[in-house]
């Protein structure tokens, strides 16, 4: 799917929807950076102090001259401490989908780290992808890098695809190192998502603000609020745009009719226990062999899985999938 089909089939819809990776432009992608240093938001700093206590021991089970691929990459900042404490990686390969943004951010690497062979890939990972032609005909160790609870962005079904598909492109015996963000109380989710400085509210008003510039859109932002909340029965924050007033908006010369208290939903974070991912990554192919929790409030969990059997192509046949508690 494309921005404009799925902008026009989002909004046509009842309720309306847009997937959440369109929020992803280069603003939406510098916004995203700064809501990670906020105080509230606790999932990055968490993982960053867990992924420098666990590196070593990755580095052992991995071995030397891997390659290291990011899958959606962002700036790449927690990817530095891999990085820097893993000087055998051969190759590291930063994908994204913001390729304006993804070539910067290589630029960079590659100035801090010359010994490193960085081959950036402008690619959308929810969609059945390939390497590079040169590390996919590589016979090295290969280590998946998926943090930021980003497997949260999707339901279970569609969680445990999009793992599939990251066993089939990685192959048989590559490793995967992903965050999850376990935590399931309001008090530490809804100021995350909420921030006192509005920073999130940018962030999710700029999905219209793309509209409007890429797709003609007449989305006027003050007509429109950021409301986030938790839905405890599916342990899933929600992120919304809520219309103000009732009103016509317009994109690539459509029309579409807002009610007042009417919402966008652009952005699902699922908070997987962490048996449910466990569940999702064996369904998946994925072998669980090791983890890391924090031993805080948050229970953020690290955790490395091998990939025991991938399958011959892409994945699109999961359709439901029963989690544990």
């Amino acid at each position: 799917m494309s921005f404009s089909s799925d902008v026009l089939a989002g909004l046509a819809q009842s309720p309306k929807s847009i997937p959440c990776i369109w929020l992803y432009d280069r603003r939406g992608s510098e916004l995203f950076e700064q809501i990670t240093v906020l105080p509230e938001y606790y999932p990055t700093r968490t993982e960053a102090t867990l992924l420098a206590g666990l590196v070593d021991e990755v580095a052992a089970y991995v071995g030397t001259g891997a390659c290291l691929i990011e899958l959606g990459s962002g700036s790449s900042i927690k990817t530095r401490l891999l990085l820097r404490a893993m000087p055998s990686l051969s190759t590291y390969v930063p994908m994204d989908i913001s390729a304006e943004y993804l070539h910067d951010v290589a630029g960079h690497l590659r100035q801090d780290f010359p010994s490193l062979q960085v081959v950036p890939l402008a690619a959308d990972f929810t969609q059945p992808f390939s390497l590079p032609p040169a590390i996919d005909a590589a016979s090295v160790p290969r280590l998946g890098f998926f943090p930021g609870s980003t497997l949260g962005n999707f339901a279970p079904a569609q969680a445990t695809a999009l793992l599939s598909n990251f066993a089939h492109t990685l192959g048989q015996g590559a490793y995967l190192l992903i965050g999850i963000d376990t935590t399931d109380n309001p008090s530490l989710l809804l100021p995350a998502y909420n921030d006192a400085s509005g920073v999130t509210a940018a962030f999710n008003l700029n999905m219209l603000t793309r509209i409007n510039r890429e797709l003609g859109g007449t989305f006027t932002l003050e007509n429109f609020s950021h409301v986030a909340c938790f839905d405890d029965k599916q342990r899933r924050i929600e992120m919304h745009l809520i219309c103000e007033h009732s009103h016509q908006v317009h994109v690539l010369g459509q029309a579409f009719d807002f009610r007042s208290g009417e919402s966008i939903h652009t952005e699902n974070a699922f908070k997987y226990s962490a048996s449910a991912f466990t569940h999702m990554a064996q369904a998946a192919g994925w072998a669980c062999i090791r983890s890391w929790r924090d031993p805080g409030a948050t229970g953020f969990t690290v955790f490395l899985a091998r990939c025991e059997s991938a399958q011959s192509g892409p994945s699109s046949a999961i359709t439901d999938i029963s989690l544990p508690e």
